[in-house]
């Protein structure tokens, strides 16, 4: 029988992650690694369901569960978000898949996400997979600021008993986030060679909108629909605006001392 350890990053996130724990209590370890800027008591809300809590300093999320895949022992590994939970049908799967020696070294699972209280079912985010379910000695997660992924050299598939996602409960908490990671993205951005030109500052904020919205059927979600194929929109101008203001901050200051970052690039996350 494999053994499994459920990996949890836990920002200030304690009115979500007993949610999260309690679905997940049948594995044989949860590790918990804990920001040092959380100050909302969810240390202590993880130290309720699991004795291996550990603070460990943030760099970035991908660094963050690199760093705590070194540190687990058993043969699997899950990853769940702190605002995620396992459903009882993705339970017994995953059950299925650690017992059986043929099974595949990584596993993308099915996320249903909520926005505002509705559980979205169109705009794409239907079709939302995440590599989470791996061997622990053969995954890795990629170096990126945003949305980093667990890799393996191996073979990979896909379980589609889904596991449930509290995204966003407010609006304020999405603009959090757009702050946060249309900041990195444009950053990752940079550093891979990409430039901000005239059709990504009017077209492909307009695609977003439109594709999330018309082709992606985000219109069955009713006003959640709209306003989150509006928001996503948005988020992806940010993101070009910010790209834009790193080549002009890059430009100004390589005649002296080379290329500048963003400055208001984020070095931690603040919460979800």
């Amino acid at each position: 029988m494999g053994s499994i350890t459920v990996l949890i990053l836990v920002p200030n996130a304690g009115d979500r992650l007993p949610r999260g724990l309690d679905s997940v209590k049948w594995a044989d370890d949860i590790f918990c690694v804990v920001d040092p800027a959380t100050n909302d008591g969810s240390d202590e809300v993880a130290m309720r369901y699991t004795p291996h809590v550990v603070t460990h300093e943030f760099i970035n999320h991908a660094a963050q569960e690199n760093w705590a895949i070194d540190q687990i022992e058993t043969e699997w590994t899950l990853i769940l978000d702190a605002d995620e939970w396992v459903t009882d049908e993705l339970a017994a799967r995953i059950k299925q898949v650690i017992d059986d020696p043929k099974s595949n070294d990584l596993y993308y699972i099915r996320r249903f996400s909520y926005f505002l209280g509705k559980r979205i079912m169109h705009g794409g985010w239907e079709r939302d997979y995440n590599s989470r379910l791996f061997r622990t000695k053969k995954g890795r997660n990629t170096e990126c600021r945003v949305h980093p992924r667990i890799v393996v050299d191996g073979t990979v598939g896909r379980i589609h008993e889904p596991m449930l996602h509290d995204a966003y409960r407010s609006l304020p908490e999405f603009f959090r986030t757009l702050l946060r990671y249309t900041s990195w993205g444009a950053q990752d951005a940079y550093e891979r060679g990409k430039r901000a030109g005239f059709v990504h500052l009017t077209f492909r904020p307009f695609w977003r909108f439109f594709s999330m919205y018309v082709l992606k059927r985000g219109f069955l979600d009713g006003y959640h629909g709209l306003i989150l194929a509006g928001l996503y929109g948005v988020t992806v101008f940010v993101k070009y605006a910010k790209l834009w203001n790193i080549e002009r901050l890059a430009k100004e200051a390589s005649s002296v001392v080379g290329v500048v970052p963003d400055p208001d690039a984020p070095t931690r996350p603040e919460g979800l």
